[in-house]
């Protein structure tokens, strides 16, 4: 089994629901009492919310680089940034390591392509949103994403830092994001993507008016398969 190395704090929520969703999908995967080989590097998310405002991604960069750096030498075969926002810097710190970076968006396109969706609403933070990061990447892979207006993107950013982060999940809150995607699915929008890791913790993405895709547990799968693969290979060959 291949060592994950999971870059957390970013919310500690969301990490803790990381952690979780790997070691169940590695029991399922594995039987018994079978848990992952992992390593989780947890930041001061604080310290990354001020590079954030300040717009300071070359120091963001240099952090996050520096923290997969040390994953990659405790034995790392893999890095997940467990975030979508910070994967605005994802390629600068993947060049920074020799082990692959596992990329949240390129998994999430590759679950909408094997749905059959096309055009799907991105509830993530406003960085996510506002930036062109996550959208032309999105674009390249064939998919056309749709964002809230001005007023719904600050809700769902206010509702991401100010409730879920801390570790508060209140029902009004739900009912404005499900607001938030009536309209969309009124404009055309044929799926949901949980584009911010603590999504989960309001919004059931099997529950929803349209489907709905989970981030966070699509980007533990791709990291489950990878840290598995060889292992299973090697057993299959040998029987």
């Amino acid at each position: 089994m291949e060592t994950i190395g999971l870059i957390g704090g970013m919310s500690f929520e969301s990490s803790a629901v990381y952690y979780r969703l790997v070691n169940e999908m590695v029991r399922a995967r594995k039987g018994g009492l079978a848990s992952a080989e992992l390593i989780l590097h947890s930041v001061n998310f604080e310290e990354i919310i001020a590079l954030q405002k300040a717009g300071d991604w070359a120091g963001a960069t240099r952090r996050l680089g520096d923290v997969a750096e040390r994953l990659q030498a405790g034995g790392a075969g893999c890095v997940l940034i467990c975030t979508n926002t910070m994967h605005l810097i994802a390629e600068e710190v993947a060049a920074r390591i020799s082990v692959p970076l596992i990329h949240i968006i390129d998994e999430t396109a590759k679950s909408l392509h094997a749905a059959g969706r096309k055009r799907p609403l991105l509830l993530a933070t406003r960085y996510t949103m506002e930036h062109r990061f996550y959208a032309d990447r999105m674009k390249n892979l064939g998919l056309d994403i749709m964002v809230p207006n001005a007023a719904d993107r600050t809700t769902v950013h206010d509702i991401i830092f100010n409730e879920l982060c801390a570790g508060w999940v209140h029902d009004r809150s739900r009912e404005k994001l499900i607001d938030i995607i009536d309209r969309a699915m009124e404009n055309g929008a044929d799926s949901i993507i949980l584009g911010c890791t603590e999504i989960c913790l309001i919004l059931d993405p099997d529950r929803l008016p349209l489907q709905g895709f989970d981030t966070t547990a699509i980007h533990a799968r791709a990291a489950v398969e990878f840290a598995l693969g060889a292992e299973e290979e090697a057993e299959e060959e040998a029987a």
